[in-house]
C-alpha cells in the first residue's frame, strides 16, 4: 500500500504548479499564493449539484483544524491539529498512513495549538510543530526522517504556519509574539535540517532597522515580530516574501518608542542567503496588534505610470489587518496604492512616503478607545483569493470597532503574556492571571469581498450573519468557494457576488478551501469542526 502513494515532486513541479491543476502542491496553490484553480468542471451552472463525497474525522479536538490540504498525485496530506498527519487516498478518503507527533508540554501558544499545513519536495513532507521543531517524514510510508529543533518552546515559541519550498531549502518563521520572543525567519536543507540562514525580524545592535528600537535598551530583546503565516516567491527575482506580526507588548507602546521594525512589515528576502532586499511597514509603532500576518499575494498586471500609460508590472496585493488594502511593487516595494477596505478611524490615509496618517488620539487609552477595525482586523491570517480570470482580489473581513483599554506595561518573563494587557476575557494559565488590557467589541458583521485592484474599490459584498474566518478559493469558472463562524460552506458567483449554493456543516471553518482532480472528477475540499470533508459533482 505504501509503494501505491510514492511520488517525486521536483522543485520544477512547484515552480509550474499552475501547469497541473489536478494537484494542489503548496499551501496556497503555488508560489504567487492566488488561491485559484484552473479546473472547469465545476461552473456557476452546475455548482448546484455539488454532493459530500468522504469525510474524514480527525480525532475530537477542542483546537481549531485549519489546515489547507495538499493533494500529490491522487494522494492528500493533511494535518490534524496539533500536528498528526495524515495520508488519504484523495479519491474515497481510504486512510494510507498516519504520523503522529506529540508536542512538549512546554508548548505555549496564544491564540491556540493549531497547524495550518504541510509543504511537500521529493518524496518527503515538510511540518512545523507547535513547540518549534520542523520534520521531515516519509511520505510514503509516514515514517520520520529527521526532527530538527528550531527553537525553546518553553520561551513561546511556536511554528503553525505550513513551511514554504525554495530551491533545496525550507523556510519556516516561529510564532510567539504575546510571549515576548524575538521572532526570525530561517531556511533549512531539506535533505538534513541544517539551518542555511536565518534572518532576524527583530534587528539586533548593528543589524539594520535597530535604531527604529529606543526606550527601554532592551525592548528589542522581546520585541515580538512573529510569522504566523506562509509566505510566497518570486522566481524571476529570486526573491521570498513573508508577513511579520506585532510587536511586543502588543497593546502598550511605552518602553518600545519608535517605528519597531520589522513588525506589521512585509519583507523581501534574497531566498538564497535570507538578505533583506527591502520592506515595508504598514502600521509603524504599532498598539493595537495589527499584525502582518496576511499572505503576499503575487500578481502581473498593467500598471498605470505617472505619465498614465499602463505597463506591464510585478505587483504584490495585501488587504492588511490594519484596514487598508495595498499594492506594492514587489521589486522594489514601492506604494502603488493603498485605500481602506474596510472602516477605519484610526488613520485618515497614506502619505506619499507610504506612512499611514494617524487620527491623534486613536490608540488605547485607560478610558477605552472605539477604534476601527477592531482588535480582530478589517482581516487576519485567512487567505485570500487573486482570480486570473475576473482580475479581481477577494478577501474575508470584519466591518467593527473595538473599544481598546490600556493599562501599565507588561514585565517579562519568560514563557508568560506579554501582550501590556491582553483581550478580555482570557484563560489565567496562559496569560498568567494578568489583565492589563483589553479589548470589547462592539457591533459589526462579516462578508467576503471583492475588490479591484487596480483603484482600490468594491465590487461587490456578501454579507454573512456572523464573522468569518475562512479563507476563499476561486476558479477559472468564476465560482468562489468560502464559508462562515456559522458553519456554511457556499459558492458565489465572483463577478456579482450572487450565491449559487451552501451547504452546512456543523462546525466553524476556519481554513481555505482547495481543489483537485483524481481522474477527471473535481473535487472541492475544506475543514470544519474537527473534520475534512470533500465535495464533486453528483454523477
Amino acid at each position: 500500500m505504501a509503494g501505491a502513494i510514492g511520488h517525486e515532486v521536483s522543485f520544477e513541479r512547484l515552480l509550474r504548479a499552475d501547469r497541473e491543476p489536478q494537484n494542489w502542491l503548496t499551501y496556497s496553490g503555488s508560489f504567487q499564493a492566488h488561491r485559484h484553480t484552473k479546473l472547469t468542471q465545476i461552473t456557476p451552472v452546475n455548482v448546484k449539484n455539488l454532493e459530500m463525497q468522504w469525510v474524514f474525522q480527525a480525532p475530537p479536538s477542542p483546537e481549531k483544524f485549519e489546515a489547507t490540504a495538499l493533494v500529490v498525485d491522487g494522494v492528500l496530506y493533511t494535518v490534524a491539529p496539533p500536528n498528526t498527519v495524515v495520508a488519504l487516498d484523495a479519491a474515497t478518503g481510504r486512510v494510507f498512513w498516519v504520523h503522529r507527533y506529540e508536542p512538549s508540554r512546554e508548548s505555549r501558544n496564544c491564540c491556540g495549538n493549531n497547524n495550518r499545513g504541510l509543504a511537500v519536495l521529493g518524496n518527503t513532507l515538510y511540518m512545523g510543530t507547535i513547540d518549534a521543531h520542523l520534520l521531515a517524514i516519509d511520505a510514503s510510508r509516514g515514517e520520520r526522517l529527521w526532527d530538527v529543533q528550531i527553537e525553546r518552546a518553553e520561551a513561546g515559541y511556536s511554528i503553525m504556519h505550513a513551511p514554504l519550498i525554495v530551491k533545496d531549502k525550507v523556510i519556516v518563521g516561529v510564532g510567539g509574539g504575546e510571549f515576548g520572543i524575538r521572532g526570525f525567519i530561517a531556511a533549512y536543507e531539506a535533505r538534513t535540517g541544517r539551518e542555511a540562514w536565518r534572518f532576524n525580524t527583530i534587528p539586533g545592535p548593528g543589524e539594520r532597522g535597530h535604531e527604529t528600537w529606543t526606550g527601554d535598551p532592551d525592548a528589542w530583546r522581546h520585541g515580538g515580530g512573529p510569522v504566523w503565516v506562509t509566505g510566497s516567491y518570486d522566481p524571476d527575482l529570486n526573491l521570498t516574501y513573508w508577513g511579520i506580526g506585532n510587536p511586543g507588548p502588543d497593546w502598550n507602546g511605552d518602553t518600545r518608542d519608535g517605528d519597531n521594525l520589522y513588525t506589521d512589515s512585509v519583507v523581501a528576502l534574497d531566498a538564497d542567503t535570507g538578505q533583506l532586499r527591502w520592506h515595508y511597514q504598514f502600521t509603524p509603532h504599532d498598539q493595537m496588534d495589527y499584525d502582518a500576518v496576511q499572505v503576499p499575494v503575487l500578481a502581473e498586471m498593467r500598471w498605470p505610470d505617472q505619465d498614465g500609460r499602463k505597463r506591464p508590472r510585478k505587483v504584490m496585493l495585501w488587504a492588511n489587518r490594519n484596514g487598508f488594502f495595498y499594492v506594492l511593487d514587489r521589486a522594489t516595494g514601492q506604494l502603488l496604492l493603498g485605500r481602506p477596505f474596510v472602516k477605519v478611524n484610526w488613520a485618515t490615509g497614506i502619505d506619499a512616503g507610504g506612512r499611514p496618517i494617524r487620527v491623534s488620539g486613536m490608540v488605547p487609552s485607560r478610558e477605552g478607545t472605539q477604534i476601527y477595525p477592531g482588535v480582530q482586523g478589517g482581516t487576519n491570517w485567512y487567505s485570500p483569493s487573486y482570480s486570473l480570470s475576473t482580475r479581481l482580489f477577494y478577501v474575508s473581513c470584519w466591518d467593527d470597532y473595538s473599544t481598546v483599554f490600556v493599562k501599565e506595561p507588561a514585565e517579562y518573563k519568560e514563557g508568560r503574556g506579554f501582550a501590556g494587557g491582553n483581550p478580555w476575557p482570557a484563560a489565567p494559565d496562559l496569560w498568567g492571571g494578568q489583565v492589563e488590557n483589553h479589548f470589547r467589541a462592539e457591533t459589526g458583521y462579516g462578508a467576503i469581498r471583492a475588490i479591484d485592484p487596480l483603484t482600490g474599490e468594491r465590487r461587490w459584498e456578501f454579507k454573512m450573519p456572523n464573522v468569518t474566518e475562512s479563507g476563499i478559493l476561486t476558479t477559472a469558472t468564476d465560482v468562489l468557494f468560502g464559508g462562515g463562524r456559522e458553519g456554511y460552506f457556499m459558492a458565489l458567483d465572483a463577478r456579482t457576488g450572487a450565491l449559487l449554493w451552501k451547504t452546512t456543516l456543523g462546525g466553524i471553518i476556519i481554513s481555505g478551501p482547495m481543489s483537485y482532480a483524481v481522474d477527471g472528477r473535481q473535487f472541492v475540499a475544506v475543514t470544519a469542526g474537527n473534520a475534512l470533508f470533500t465535495f464533486a459533482l453528483r454523477r
